[in-house]
């Protein structure tokens, strides 16, 4: 057992669920055998407890660093907030700076809150959109947190949030009371959202722009259309899409603007900053309920998400990330045609992934993650793109890709996968763990 297995042990017995954000539990990849801890991050390098180093082709910190761990100018800015002070009685300047810089990237905003984590900045969202429309219930499509609003999707249907990230959770400790107040609704399904507006007194449409596939039929833009003719608040919730495919929110590709937004994940490089980002005559309604938290006040974050975006804006860090995200796509195509295999491929060009068409996918996944880790690879069936993701780094990877794919069809040809395994076989949602 190594010293990170040994150290998720000891953190399962003291942490609820052993850590603090599902998608980085060890079990989602190798169980029994990831490293799961860090000591040290640069580039797309990541060095384990002992010291061992590897490429991360994995989910770069779930998509949070765009321009690489420990990007010299971004930590610079950082040290030197640090340095002068993180926290005081007064307020800090950045926070009026990064608002004004994130108006002038989306001309159609006029006001800006921020928030240091999605979750709280989708609640936040949600307040505000509730207050401007003077209504209670939300219709949703995608993924948009932990807080009880979200989840009390799932209180009247257990199979509410199927199709949306997160099949299957649990509403325990909801209230029962919010039951009927979210509807989900389906990505490209124009009809199921008119029926929830027509059916229920809807006031918020709350989206993901596009996480899987983009809209079909004009889509995002009847959205748009419904919302105004009903004076329903449109949201974008833009926290993982934001600044990935575009300066700023990926609405912008596809020219349809929403009364509010948010972005988080990207905007930081690594550090804790999330905004929302409004229309005067909706945000204005913030002052109207109570929203407010110590913790939002301090400097790092605001000063942080500054340089991020200088740096991005200097190198079109969205440019170099969605054309890599393209070509790692289109060699898995390729080594896949080369092993006889099949594949479905997700997700935005820079949150590339691939599902291998076959019943033992989730077995396949778990050899990927095993082996790749072996040849000093994090990976599995998807790879969040960064700058520091160069030609060089992807061609070691598919060097080390195709042998694990050669073994994958030797599999589904009839050797068992199981016999590959050196432990169980990784999750494929999020579970309770024991």
């Amino acid at each position: 057992m190594n010293s990170g297995q040994e150290l998720w042990k000891r953190a399962k017995n003291l942490i609820p669920g052993g850590n603090m954000l599902l998608s980085k539990r060890p079990e989602m990849f190798l169980p029994e055998h990831w490293p799961a801890y860090f000591s040290k991050a640069k580039g797309c390098q990541v060095w384990d407890l002992e010291g061992k180093q590897y490429t991360d082709m994995c989910i770069m910190g779930i998509g949070t660093n765009t321009l690489g761990y420990g990007h010299p100018d971004v930590d610079a800015a950082v040290m030197g907030t640090v340095q002068a002070g993180n926290m005081s009685t007064f307020n800090c300047p950045e926070e009026v700076y990064l608002a004004e810089r994130l108006v002038q990237i989306h001309p159609w905003a006029d006001m800006v809150r921020f928030a240091r984590s999605g979750g709280e900045a989708n609640a936040i969202a949600i307040r505000i959109a509730r207050a401007a429309s003077g209504r209670d219930k939300v219709a949703i499509c995608g993924y948009h947190g932990w807080h009880d609003w979200y989840l009390s999707a799932n209180l009247g249907d257990e199979a509410g949030l199927d199709g949306h990230l997160l099949p299957g959770l649990a509403p325990n400790g909801v209230p029962r009371s919010l039951k009927g107040t979210v509807f989900p609704f389906n990505y490209n399904n124009f009809e199921e959202l008119t029926a929830l507006v027509n059916q229920h007194d809807i006031g918020v449409i709350k989206m993901e722009v596009s996480r899987n596939r983009g809209p079909e039929d004009n889509f995002l833009h009847k959205v748009r259309q419904l919302a105004t003719e009903r004076k329903i608040v449109l949201v974008f919730d833009e926290c993982t899409s934001g600044f990935r495919q575009a300066f700023g929110g990926l609405h912008k590709l596809y020219g349809v603007e929403p009364d509010m937004a948010m972005f988080g994940k990207a905007m930081g490089n690594g550090y804790a900053i999330t905004a929302i980002i409004g229309r005067r005559g909706v945000m204005e309604a913030a002052q109207a309920t109570f929203i407010s938290s110590t913790f939002w006040t301090e400097r790092i974050g605001p000063t942080a998400a500054l340089k991020t975006l200088e740096v991005m804006e200097q190198m079109k860090s969205w440019d170099v990330i969605t054309q890599t995200g393209l070509s790692i796509r289109a060699r898995w195509q390729s080594l896949a045609e080369a092993t006889g295999l099949e594949l479905d491929h997700w997700g935005l060009p820079a949150l590339t992934g691939f599902t291998l068409r076959s019943p033992k996918s989730l077995e396949y996944k778990t050899l990927i993650t095993q082996e790749m880790l072996a040849r000093g690879y994090l990976a599995s069936n998807s790879v969040y793109v960064c700058i520091d993701h160069t030609m060089a780094v992807v061609d070691g990877y598919f060097e080390a890709l195709e042998p694990v794919f050669r073994m994958i069809k030797e599999c589904e040809e009839g050797r068992d996968v199981m016999s590959l395994l050196k432990g169980p076989v990784c999750h494929g949602g999020f579970k309770r763990l024991n």
